[in-house]
């Protein structure tokens, strides 16, 4: 289940008025994995939606992840959630990540960025896969610091997940990573487009 294509939700181009038929598109041209990432809304209101998602995911056979929102992933008992940095840009430390991995049974999947220490931390606690980023130079995260690619053949210990900037023109660069998470890559255009390119370039 973690490997493909890891298609990750954007209120600018994917408002919520039409995230259910933007997925759709998405789940038909081939995604695997689908996060629903809110850096905005509270809690309750977006509560409702993670659950149709989650069971809209379940349905169509594509893993749900839910980005950062700890306490209502674990409240709601969702199949999947991805944890970056703290509200202060802090990393979590190994006691912090340890804490909810023991109170979140789904499936968990941490930000490393450049970090190879943080990958090995994220294997001692138990995580289920890894992401390294920023690959590329992105709109998203225009800030993010780009990373040397060759990080992907130093880390075995997990799935790993590309992201940051990912595209069907740049994505066949990326080598050992199970799974290329996009958005604009994915959203931005043509949809099933995208994805069909996204996947017979990823190699």
């Amino acid at each position: 289940m973690l490997k493909g294509i890891y298609a990750i939700s954007d209120d600018r181009l994917i408002p919520y008025s039409k995230i259910f038929a933007s997925l759709e598109e998405a789940i038909k041209a081939g995604i695997s994995i689908f996060q629903l990432r809110d850096k905005v809304s509270k809690d309750i209101e977006i509560k409702n939606l993670v659950l149709e998602l989650e069971d809209f995911c379940k349905e169509t056979g594509v893993q749900f992840i839910l980005n950062d929102r700890i306490d209502l992933a674990i409240r709601l008992k969702v199949s999947g959630l991805h944890i970056g940095k703290k509200e202060n840009e802090e990393l979590y430390s190994k006691e912090e990540l340890r804490k909810i991995r023991q109170e979140f049974l789904g499936i968990l999947g941490i930000s490393c960025y450049d970090s190879l220490e943080t990958a090995k931390r994220a294997y001692e606690i138990g995580a289920d896969y890894v992401a390294f980023g920023a690959c590329f130079s992105s709109s998203t995260k225009p800030h993010a610091k780009k990373l040397d690619l060759e990080i992907f053949s130093k880390f075995e210990a997990l799935p790993k997940c590309a992201i940051g900037g990912i595209n069907a023109q740049n994505v066949s660069q990326i080598k050992n990573a199970q799974m290329i998470a996009c958005i604009q890559g994915i959203w931005e255009g043509n949809i099933t487009q995208n994805i069909k390119a996204l996947k017979q370039n990823f190699v």
